[in-house]
């Protein structure tokens, strides 16, 4: 439910308008939330959603505590399929993050959902966008060069390709500005562990995934098509390193802290302090 009092401007309104909207273009997609409807009372706005209760991408992979190659390059397929449907549709995510997938059940088997359409945009070939959003870690350099279109998706889908092969993000730093000068100028690693045991498949996907002029990078289609991601493609089945697995559990720990930091602050500020803050972050 969204209180109207949130709400503050008409931009506000038509960000929930257009997220309903955009999640009615997607329906029927098996790895996208489904809205079930949209209701307003005098003080919400509800929107009724499939129930994921299954738990977050990253959990689900601690909790297994086994991960193979493979597995990861299916998890591909699914995440960059989702995207690929959306730029088909004319639909840009923008918000691509692992804590936006979601899995429908705890069964081995269960469907991974796509949630969080709230910073998603329509757009047409060649549409050129300058507002900054996203997510430090998973935000594309020409994002924050205020000059951007879908390639972005692609960037951020590689980013958790990465984290999902290595444990760790490919541009690291300790505050949200070092994080950008990263994403801006960093080095990708494919030399520390595990990488040296990971396959030079992986390896090329992700290189291309990570290129920072958006007209050479993979294109969500071009993804799908790479070997390494192929249904019985090239992804071995042997499993990952074990330090994979506890890497990847304390960047989620840190993620869970930075939430829970945010919700303190958010108790003790007053609704016009909150909306101010989102506005210099454009949560």
């Amino acid at each position: 439910s969204i209180a109207k009092r949130k709400l503050l401007t008409d931009e506000d309104v038509e960000d929930v308008r257009r997220e309903i909207q955009i999640m009615h273009h997607l329906a029927g997609h098996p790895n996208v939330i489904a809205i079930k409807g949209a209701y307003e009372d005098a003080v919400a706005v509800h929107l009724v959603m499939e129930l994921c209760k299954g738990g977050e991408l990253f959990d689900r992979i601690i909790q297994r505590g086994h991960y193979t190659e493979r597995q990861a390059a299916e998890l591909t397929r699914v995440i960059v399929g989702v995207v690929e449907t959306c730029h088909s549709l004319g639909v840009m995510h923008r918000d691509l993050k692992p804590e936006n997938f979601l899995f429908v059940s705890q069964d081995e088997d269960s469907p991974l959902k796509t949630i969080d359409f709230g910073l998603s945009i329509f757009f047409k070939p060649g549409d050129k966008f300058t507002d900054v959003v996203g997510s430090p870690y998973y935000v594309a350099p020409e994002v924050l060069r205020k000059r951007y279109g879908q390639e972005a998706d692609v960037w951020s889908a590689g980013v958790i390709i990465y984290i999902l092969l290595s444990g760790v993000p490919p541009f690291w730093g300790e505050t949200e500005q070092g994080i950008f000068e990263q994403v801006l100028h960093g080095d990708l690693d494919f030399t520390s562990d595990p990488w040296p045991s990971i396959s030079d498949e992986a390896k090329d996907l992700v290189r291309g995934m990570l290129v920072r002029d958006p007209k050479k990078r993979l294109t969500a289609h071009e993804v799908l098509c790479h070997p390494w991601v192929q249904v019985d493609g090239v992804a071995p089945d042997k499993p990952l390193d074990s330090a994979v697995l506890s890497r990847l559990k304390q960047f989620r720990a840190m993620n869970k802290l930075k939430k829970m930091a945010l919700r303190v602050i958010a108790y003790c500020l007053s609704e016009e302090e909150i909306a101010g803050l989102k506005e210099m972050f454009k949560m």
